[in-house]
């Protein structure tokens, strides 16, 4: 295992605070019922989240794993977390985006260690075959101890036009190999209209995964930077956690929250802080939507958990994909 060879322990952080909104209807018409999507199993046995943990776990010891979960899913989420010990579990009082969910995590990571290097996970996305997106995470994290100033996200290759995906313009090389180049960023590109995308697309941008790995404290000084309101908040909590007053505390916080996004905030404002580096041979997909599940199912040959009728409307079929190791058992 990677973290116990390194120096400053690898630490996880998984977002699973989302409601999912944009496929309500879809896992209504599916399941009966409303279920945030990460905590669905729209293939095999294993939820997003699940698979999202596991991952996680690849890669560092279980009690530095810190699980973002939003308090009204508690039941849920507890109810995947069985059989899987160690960690923390972060109840969020109420989603004010992504920087709020970000730092609430940070903040019980630097209260154990400071000097941490942490992994930031979506719980809502595929990934395929998921050892070579560790190999990218691991590169990612080797990354970060010869530039610990640096924000180092994992990018993908785009095969079409997508305007909700984020995307990144990679910049000059800093190092690596010819193989999985390590390249500053130029620009990140959240929500873009249908112009800008063709021009990244055009321009050989990679899509965002979200996934990054950085030094806690260099996100912490860079949270200083863009969302002072914010901070003061999580410095506050810092102080309590342990305390009697820990609970009270972030009830309190969060009373009046500011809500900031972490990409349109944070990332575009400071991209010379950040760096990229493509993930090949490996199939990602951010489950927002129905068609993208449904599509990714068909790239890697495999039948959905959920009956096709439930889709607004079908699909052609397309030839799968062959990746290196055949179809995921594990699915």
């Amino acid at each position: 295992m990677m973290d116990s060879q390194m120096f400053n322990p690898i630490w996880s952080i998984i977002l699973a605070g989302g409601d999912g909104g944009r496929i309500r209807g879809f896992i209504q018409r599916w399941l009966g019922r409303p279920k945030p999507k990460q905590y669905c199993a729209f293939v095999g046995e294993r939820s997003l989240f699940q698979h999202t943990l596991d991952r996680a776990s690849g890669l560092c010891r279980q009690e530095h794993i810190v699980t973002l979960v939003a308090r009204e899913h508690r039941r849920e989420a507890w109810s995947q977390l069985e059989g899987r010990v160690g960690g923390t579990v972060l109840l969020q009082p109420k989603n004010r985006e992504t920087a709020a969910g970000i730092y609430l995590s940070l903040t019980y990571i630097r209260a154990r260690n400071p000097q941490a290097t942490v992994v930031i996970y979506p719980s809502d996305h595929f990934v395929y075959p998921e050892h070579r997106f560790l190999d990218s995470v691991q590169r990612a994290v080797w990354t970060v101890e010869r530039l610990p100033d640096r924000l180092v996200f994992l990018g993908v290759s785009p095969d079409r036009l997508e305007l909700d995906y984020g995307w990144i313009t990679p910049g000059e090389k800093l190092d690596g190999s010819a193989k999985h180049q390590i390249r500053a960023v130029g620009s990140f590109v959240d929500k873009p209209t249908a112009a800008q995308a063709d021009a990244a697309l055009a321009g050989g941008a990679l899509w965002n995964t979200s996934v990054l790995a950085a030094k806690a404290e260099t996100l912490w000084q860079l949270g200083w930077h863009c969302f002072p309101d914010l901070m003061a908040r999580f410095e506050r909590l810092g102080a309590a956690i342990g305390t009697p007053q820990e609970v009270r505390t972030l009830d309190e916080i969060y009373h009046d929250m500011p809500a900031h996004h972490f990409s349109s905030e944070l990332l575009r404002r400071v991209p010379d802080r950040a760096a990229v580096i493509e993930m090949t041979g490996v199939l990602w997909s951010n489950w927002g939507k129905p068609e993208r599940i449904t599509h990714t199912l068909r790239q890697i040959g495999r039948q959905p958990a959920f009956p096709l009728a439930c889709l607004s409307r079908p699909f052609a079929p397309i030839s799968p994909v062959i990746y290196e190791g055949g179809a995921p058992a594990s699915l």
